[in-house]
């Protein structure tokens, strides 16, 4: 890592806002001080040596295969380990050594292939195009040149295609270039950062009802109209970065700028980033730079013949649970990959953030491999952390906020690492929000293993409560990783026996139905309304979607049974789905009017653990929760913020909800001029057994 000298000599501008914040940090002041030098100082090396990071995060527009205004080609790679590069391709009938690169400085080649004779380009638009590879060997610790090139995709390639299986399983490059008209021009302005950020996380391969694989514009015309009517503000696309294993989630990454040919075109990926801004939804890429794929023929692992080039050599670039490569982050040309990945998803199609995928592997020398993380500061600033990966990502936040203030970037980090969501000027990481991870873990957990007549109303208060001050968190009750085989979601631990036989509307009572339905409209307004800033769903969840997902492999005899969404279940109007599908969307427009995830965290005046109630204000509303399995409480004394009268604004039996209608709304509730649990005044309310109610104040 950079030598900064004395850490206590490095400024650090709104240092003492942190520590005001969290004064637990302040013992910690020379670390958080040195990580800032750190940073300060690549910063200061990039604008000596590149002009800048703006320039710096444009290697996009030099590197990979580009064409010059008088349609002569340059392409520039580095491969520093190299004895020698060749281009080859249709264009040359796949020669091997007929266009050789010239070795440039610091392991980079470049080669330049004049125009055609009629002035055309020599490259054509999809034409195929791979990289020639002579790379080291070593034999009894001498590196002597092998006998044979290799071939390699480049890592710049903006779009790869599986070719047909009769010609092998590896990807490989297509020349990206149309014609101008065929080229998407964007026509819709970027919506501005919602105040109150609601997520759908969806996935553009499982969007089609039908067993294939969905596409950009089937999603673009059929489930961003779903995602706008249930009131969510911003979209969170998985696997849009090219990953060879469709099983893999999009999470072993093999061509990192190519958006993933097997939804469609680059072209059609801006019309659906385009359709979406012109509904208001903020559109978030899953981006993963935590690891990359160990494919050689069209990842990037050993693409100069080396086991480094983008990554660590040996076992540092090894993840040993993923089975995947660890970047090297100290590595100049590294960070320009990365930084330059980031923007040109930024630019080339206008998303509006990232949620970066890993982090706490990223921020661990050991990856959270076995690591409990107790919350004890000196596990944050130790030796386990890998200080030149934190400040990556410094660096990543601190670009992209300059760039676009609106941006939005989300952590995924289960660790809890003290200021990872405060500014990098504080000291700290530089992200706008954090996922709450123990959350869906913790309901999972009592759902698994304890009866709700078990369950610990402090327990849960805690877990939704537990986030550091003034950091921002994304609550959610579960995500695609619920949704996986092997896991189960809410719906399918709640319900699962009878969801197959007692879903009509003309099935015989169930008890496990009734159960399953009151509990997940719970679950989910709770985690909405006191576990976060922000929330975040999973596509098919809000209905309560009732298979699992299992991508077509080998050990499901490639069936795309499991990888897609069962639209069909909730628009059935003879099925209970729908009444999940509308409590969804009724909470989400109960927060687009009171607005309790951009006004503080929530005050919890109850939580009865006998009783099993949970009461808190937040927003100007009062949230109240009978988890009781039986008892229900008439004139249950709750605690409220502001005098005056009170009514019900969602009420989780209601007949629209699938319920039973037990609560009059007509009933106006008063205060009673009685403080209560901290709260400066009561209301007398009824509660029914497995119901949650939300009220307001009437003006």
């Amino acid at each position: 890592m950079l030598d900064i000298g004395d850490p206590m000599k490095v400024e650090v501008p709104k240092l003492d806002d942190l520590f005001r914040r969290d004064p637990l940090l302040r013992p910690y002041e020379r670390e958080i001080k040195r990580r800032y030098g750190c940073f300060k100082k690549l910063v200061e090396q990039i604008t000596q040596a590149e002009g800048g990071l703006d320039n710096f995060s444009k290697g996009y527009e030099k590197f990979g295969i580009h064409v010059n205004p008088d349609n002569s080609i340059t392409c520039l790679e580095w491969a520093p380990m190299a004895q020698a590069l060749f281009l080859k391709g249709d264009f040359n009938d796949w020669n091997k050594v007929s266009h050789p690169f010239k070795k440039q400085d610091f392991g980079k080649w470049e080669i330049t292939l004049p125009a055609n004779a009629d002035g055309s380009c020599p490259i054509k638009h999809m034409a195929r195009v791979k990289i020639a590879v002579l790379s080291p060997k070593e034999e009894v610790g001498i590196l002597t040149p092998k006998d044979t090139v290799e071939d390699r995709l480049c890592p710049w390639a903006t779009y790869v295609l599986q070719p047909p299986k009769t010609e092998g399983l590896a990807y490989q490059q297509h020349f990206w270039n149309p014609p101008p008209e065929e080229k998407y021009s964007f026509k819709h302005p970027r919506p501005r950062r919602p105040s109150s950020l609601k997520v759908y996380e969806c996935h553009v391969g499982i969007c089609s009802e039908e067993p294939k694989v969905g596409t950009y514009l089937e999603f673009a015309k059929n489930v961003l109209p779903r995602i706008v009517k249930l009131g969510y503000n911003a979209i969170q696309v998985m696997a849009v970065m090219e990953h060879a294993y469709y099983a893999s989630f999009g999470y072993q990454v093999t061509s990192f700028f190519a958006a993933s040919s097997r939804y469609g075109t680059p072209e059609e990926l801006k019309e659906m980033v385009d359709t979406a801004h012109s509904l208001g939804l903020t559109v978030l890429l899953d981006v993963v730079h935590s690891h990359a794929s160990k494919n050689v023929l069209d990842g990037l692992n050993e693409f100069d013949g080396s086991d480094s080039c983008y990554f660590h050599g040996g076992s540092r670039g090894v993840h040993s649970l993923w089975d995947s490569r660890l970047f090297n982050y100290s590595n100049w040309e590294v960070l320009r990959f990365l930084l330059s990945n980031l923007r040109w998803y930024l630019e080339e199609y206008k998303f509006d953030g990232f949620r970066f995928d890993g982090v706490t592997s990223m921020l661990y020398h050991s990856h959270g491999i076995g690591e409990g993380f107790s919350g004890e500061y000196h596990e944050y600033f130790g030796l386990n952390v890998d200080v030149e990966a934190l400040v990556y990502l410094m660096v990543a936040n601190h670009m992209l906020h300059e760039l676009h203030p609106e941006v939005i970037t989300i952590a995924e980090d289960v660790s809890g690492m003290p200021a990872l969501c405060r500014p990098v000027e504080e000291g700290g990481s530089g992200f706008d929000y954090r996922l709450g991870m123990a959350i869906p873990d913790h309901w999972i957990k009592l759902l698994k293993e304890s009866s709700d007549d078990d369950w610990n109303m402090g327990g849960i208060c805690h877990i939704l409560e537990n986030r550091r001050y003034q950091e921002k968190t994304i609550a959610y009750a579960e995500s695609h990783d619920q949704a996986l085989v092997g896991d189960k979601t809410l719906a399918f631990w709640l319900m699962d026996k009878e969801m197959y036989t007692h879903m009509s509307k003309f099935s015989k009572p169930s008890l496990i139905i009734d159960r399953g339905m009151a509990l997940h409209k719970m679950i989910r307004l709770i985690s909405h309304g006191l576990g976060g800033e922000g929330y975040l769903n999973f596509m098919g969840n809000e209905f309560g979607h009732p298979e699992w997902l299992d991508f077509p492999r080998v050990g499901n005899k490639e069936s795309y049974h499991y990888a897609r969404r069962q639209w069909n279940v909730v628009d059935d109007e003879l099925l209970k789905y729908q009444y999940l599908n509308n409590f969804d969307m009724a909470m989400n427009k109960l927060e687009d009017r009171y607005g309790w995830l951009h006004n503080g965290p929530g005050f919890i005046s109850t939580r009865n653990d006998e009783d099993k109630v949970i009461v808190f204000d937040r927003g100007g509303c009062v949230f109240v929760f009978n988890f009781h399995p039986s008892k229900s409480y008439s004139d249950y004394k709750v605690g409220v913020g502001v005098y005056g009268k009170y009514k019900i604004v969602l009420d989780t039996d209601s007949e629209e909800f699938g319920g039973h209608k037990l609560i009059d709304h007509s009933t106006d509730f008063y205060t009673r001029g009685h403080s209560f649990n901290g709260r400066p005044d009561s209301i007398m309310i009824y509660i029914p057994s497995r119901v949650a109610i939300v009220l307001a104040k009437v003006d």
